[in-house]
């Protein structure tokens, strides 16, 4: 692995031919892992893993010094611990990974506004526009690490090549803390020796089924008849695989990824029955969606729930509002009078809340309910946000619930409603 890398960095180094090569693919590396160390210097150099710490925790993100011992993502805490019983394990704390987020991203953005966002901690982006003030696309990739490190203290991994395909297989060759530049002119002596695994669209089945007909590598794929993959793997997906596999990916870099929804889910520990758990739980989730809507300007007209079982059979419940909603307490309310609906359950394993049809929120219809103040649980949330801004989630007071018939005062005179304090941000959840 290491003589490869080091092929790698000699062949398809940042000094190549970038001529055409205007798609970078900017991955950060063990981002969340990067974060906790960011914050806690002492962690440098140690492994770390990020994750539920609980018996049916999974790992989120882990170091390179945790990997070493083969700890990876999705993989259950209790087999990490096994791994690497030295590594620091660390709860995941996604207000901090969100600020870290929209930092790189506004970072790239700088670069240029052609940037695609995936996820928290990887985007592509289009410099074919910054090429007259910024320089060629290699020199653009080596500034935007630099200035990621400088000004974040933050490695990430970036891939350089004519498609975006190229570009985020090069990030993944690169790292850790790694530039790849795939030139135009040797995209094929690149592609052609890699496994058929990393094409997209193949999993595991699907290399499975080309390996029947002995289809190994990328070059298999680009040089076998059309025939040979639709009998692999169905019309459809042969012919996108045989274009990719010849290095041809005409899709460009779009900026207009909007989120359709936004959810959360918790997995207990142990298998639960109690519903003043479940509702405290759902309390918590919900607080969290609608600090993440109000922060983005959403509103969502449609609540759902999941509830998984200990089974494992998992259904879903939905209910669509008259008028779309960013405030917490409509949010649980309404998540848990479709959990109630579901009358006596057995034990339950996880359970979500989601909420979908998303549209700005500053344009939304709003409704006051027979009775309602005109301020309430949205000025309420929002002074909870501004807070948070300030002072971190953590300094703002959990959510707490109140049996029925406590009817606590708040400073302003009115009743509490039972469910919750109208101050929560939702930290309540497990």
């Amino acid at each position: 692995m290491g003589r490869e890398r080091g092929r790698e960095e000699r062949d398809f180094g940042p000094g190549g031919d970038d001529t055409g090569c205007t798609i970078l693919h900017v991955d950060m590396d063990a981002f969340f892992a990067s974060v906790e160390v960011r914050r806690h210097p002492e962690l440098r150099g140690k492994p770390v893993v990020v994750g539920g710490t609980g018996g049916r925790g999974v790992v989120s993100s882990a170091s390179y010094e945790a990997r070493a011992f083969g700890v990876r993502s999705a993989m259950p805490t209790s087999r990490a611990r096994a791994l690497c019983p030295q590594a620091i394990f660390i709860p995941p704390d996604s207000t901090a990974y969100g600020e870290a987020s929209r930092a790189v991203m506004a970072i790239l953005r700088d670069v240029t506004p052609l940037v695609e966002q995936l996820s928290v901690d990887e985007a592509f982006l289009d410099v074919a526009g910054a090429r007259r003030l910024l320089g060629p696309p290699a020199q653009i990739a080596i500034d935007l690490r630099a200035r990621i490190a400088r000004d974040l203290e933050l490695p990430c991994s970036i891939g350089i090549a004519p498609t975006k395909f190229l570009a985020k297989l090069g990030s993944a060759r690169a790292k850790p803390d790694g530039l790849l530049l795939v030139p135009r002119a040797r995209v094929l002596e690149f592609l052609h020796p890699l496994p058929v695994s990393t094409l997209w669209g193949v999993g595991e089945r699907s290399a499975e089924q080309l390996q029947r007909f002995g289809l190994r590598t990328v070059g298999d794929v680009a040089q076998a008849p059309i025939g040979l993959l639709r009998s692999a793997v169905g019309e459809a997906a042969a012919a996108h695989l045989h274009e990719l596999a010849s290095g041809r990916d005409p899709r460009p870099v779009t900026t207009g990824r909007e989120e359709k929804s936004v959810g959360s889910e918790t997995t207990f520990d142990i298998d639960v029955d109690d519903h003043e758990r479940i509702k405290q739980t759902m309390l918590g989730l919900s607080g969290q969606i609608g600090a993440r809507l109000r922060a983005a300007g959403q509103s969502g007209r449609t609540i759902a729930i999941k509830v998984r079982f200990a089974d494992f059979k998992t259904i879903n419940r939905s209910r669509t509002l008259p008028v779309a909603t960013d405030v917490s307490q409509e949010i649980f309310q309404t998540a848990w009078a479709l959990f109630r609906t579901l009358g006596p359950t057995d034990r339950i394993r996880l359970i979500g809340v989601r909420v979908e049809g998303l549209a700005g929120a500053e344009g939304a219809a709003r409704q006051l309910a027979l009775g309602e103040p005109e301020r309430g649980w949205r000025e309420a949330e929002r002074a909870v946000d501004a807070a948070a801004s300030r002072f971190g989630r953590a300094a703002v007071k959990p959510a707490s619930l109140l049996k029925t018939g406590d009817r606590r005062r708040h400073p302003d005179k009115r009743a509490v409603p039972d469910e919750l304090d109208p101050l929560s941000d939702g930290s309540a959840a497990s």
